[in-house]
């Protein structure tokens, strides 16, 4: 067992890798995913306004 580690990765580490990277990609996406989804709430019109009438 001690010889596989110091050979290098075992094949837990290559999948702790893959997933890490799979995490932070995910994370990235989810960032920008977020932030379009705001921009766009925040672009639309919250009152009606053309229904709002001063007496």
């Amino acid at each position: 067992m001690t010889e596989r580690n110091q050979l290098g990765m075992t094949p837990r580490d290559h999948l702790l890798e893959a997933a890490r990277k799979e995490l932070v990609e995910f994370e990235r996406r989810e960032l920008e995913f977020r932030k379009k989804d705001r921009e766009e709430r925040a672009a639309e019109p919250r009152l009606p306004l053309e229904e709002i009438k001063i007496h």
